[in-house]
């Protein structure tokens, strides 16, 4: 099976929820995942940021729901990590 171990991504986002809480939403979307939150750029209203989340498996489709329901867009994919594992079953 292949899996996403790591992702990083380029994020529009409104100044709430602040990095923290937005971060901390992330993270919960998975049992294990690990977040680091940039901010590149600021204006008026929203933050620019670069977000890499890890795990053991990630869900990118839960990820991105995640920021859509926060008011965040994803610009792009700037990196991902994934691994081929054989099926232990």
């Amino acid at each position: 099976m292949v899996s996403i171990k790591r992702i990083m991504l380029d994020v529009l986002k409104p100044h709430q929820p602040n990095a923290l809480e937005f971060s901390q939403a992330i993270a919960k979307v998975g049992e294990d995942y690990r977040v680091c939150l940039t901010v590149i750029e600021m204006d008026e209203n929203t933050e620019t940021l670069q977000l890499e989340v890890e795990g053991s498996v990630i869900d990118f489709d839960a990820i991105e729901t995640a920021i859509t329901s926060m008011g965040g867009s994803l610009h792009s994919i700037d990196q991902v990590e994934v691994r081929n594992e054989a099926d232990n079953g």
